[in-house]
């Protein structure tokens, strides 16, 4: 079997290296766990699956490589998580009325205020079938905090590790169910107001993700005051650590490392991208100079940390190396340093997480113009518009079988031949908003769309 993504082969070398075998397979757990896809973006955030072909074309009205679409209500952007024969999503359920979604390139920032109940609930369907396996109503009231016209109140993906899945509804809490529905614990968390830190009464509502580490659960929560990052114990969600960051509203998912250089939990900021031990939340590096409205989340490939943002005076890529210690950010002349493998100031990505796959890193604005660079100098490959005219984007692109996925916000989810040549080899239509992240396993790539979840594949397993 060939292992084409970076991240695959260091997991397969560090396990050689320690004297362990990890095969692609559902018994396989931790970060090269095969065909299941844990949080958000799968295992390490790397958004990539590999061992199995995907397909490149479908059709939803024809029903052409559709294995199944199942109706979610609600409105979310949380991405479908997996484990084993098991998916599972969250959404808010709006009481009275349809929730408003604006999508699309606009700059108004005015928060929605929908004074109405909501119930906050966690799904889990049969990867397989499409059919739901059960439902749990998590939280029920009034929303604590309003949310922007392109945002909801179930941003945050879920996290699974086999055996427990933890979902963050922000404000509206923190809770933690066995794989089969039993509520284990739930925490409250306090109203947490993630928005526009120069215009304090926007309030947007929250998108970093939990993600689980051995036997704690991490959350980075970047808002308006008191922001931290915290680790809570996956037996019954009391804290093991809590460190607070001196750091404006941010989105970014936490990306836990570990491996040959020190183990880290490494974030995305504005004032504090940098990385922390994570057994104590001590601080290891930070680096600042940043866009303002930090929303990608870390990956990790070659060795280096890449990092992107945008918004206002800069929109830098970085490429972080895993040894850094320190204040490591860099001077106004400087484009790299002692830890800084090589940056770019602006030409980040605004929304969406980029992806490493072999040799090339690819970044894709929030307009839909992708640019792939060797990841490892940071020389420009192309820059090419993903369609004729701007393709709004906010989802993040996943890769498997040589083909990277690039979901706009309209529907229409374009197929680009990974490597250093620029070629789309299809456009998908959904027939409706797509502002999740999709998933990978087995093949299957897994769309969660305005109204749906929905599964496409070439062929049966």
């Amino acid at each position: 079997m060939l292992y084409r993504s970076t991240t695959q082969r260091q997991c397969i070398v560090r396990g050689l290296m320690t004297g362990i075998i990890l095969t692609l397979s559902l018994s396989a757990e931790g970060l090269c766990a095969g065909q299941n896809w844990p949080c958000f973006r799968g295992p390490a955030a790397s958004g990539i699956a590999e061992g199995y072909p995907t397909a490149a074309k479908w059709d939803l009205k024809s029903g052409e490589n559709i294995r199944w679409k199942t109706p979610i209500p609600g409105l979310a952007h949380s991405s479908p998580v997996i484990w084993g024969d098991q998916i599972f999503v969250t959404t808010a359920v709006k009481s009275e009325g349809e929730s408003l979604l604006k999508v699309g390139l606009y700059g108004d920032i005015k928060s929605e205020a929908e004074d109405v109940i909501f119930d906050w609930r966690l799904y889990c369907v049969d990867r397989k079938t499409g059919k739901i396996k059960w439902t749990r109503l998590c939280h029920s009231g009034k929303p604590k905090v309003k949310r922007h016209a392109k945002s909801t109140h179930a941003n945050a993906t879920a996290c699974t590790n086999g055996k427990v899945v933890v979902a963050f509804f922000g404000s509206e809490g923190l809770y933690c169910y066995d794989l089969e529905g039993r509520l284990l614990w739930q925490k409250d968390l306090g109203v947490l107001d993630w928005g526009f830190f120069r215009a304090p009464d926007a309030q947007w509502g929250g998108g970093s993700s939990p993600v689980i580490h051995k036997d704690m659960v991490i959350l980075q929560c970047d808002v308006q005051k008191d922001s931290f990052i915290a680790a809570y114990a996956l037996a019954d969600g009391s804290r093991i650590w809590r460190t607070p960051r001196d750091e404006v509203p941010t989105w970014g998912t936490p990306t836990v490392y570990t491996g040959a250089e020190h183990c880290q939990i490494i974030v995305n900021g504005f004032k504090h991208i940098g990385g922390y031990n994570i057994e104590t939340g001590a601080e290891i590096w930070r680096m600042t100079g940043g866009g303002d409205i930090p929303v990608p989340t870390p990956i990790v490939a070659h060795d280096l940390i890449y990092i992107t943002n945008a918004h206002g005076r800069m929109s830098p890529v970085y490429a972080v190396k895993l040894s850094a210690t320190g204040d490591v950010s860099l001077m106004d002349d400087e484009s790299s340093n002692k830890y800084v493998a090589w940056s770019y100031p602006r030409g980040g990505n605004y929304m969406t997480t980029p992806i490493v796959w072999d040799d090339y890193l690819y970044c894709c604005s929030n307009s839909g113009r992708l640019s792939c660079f060797k990841a490892t100098t940071g020389e420009l490959v192309y820059r090419e518009g993903l369609g004729s005219s701007s393709v709004p984007s906010s989802a993040s692109p996943v890769a498997a079988d040589g083909k990277i996925y690039f979901p706009g916000e309209k529907g229409d989810i374009y197929v680009v031949k990974a490597g250093p040549e620029f070629k789309v080899l299809a456009v998908n239509k959904m027939y409706e908003t797509c502002m999740a992240t999709p998933a990978i396993s087995y093949g299957t790539l897994f769309f969660r769309t305005r109204n749906h979840l929905v599964a496409v594949a070439e062929t049966k397993e």
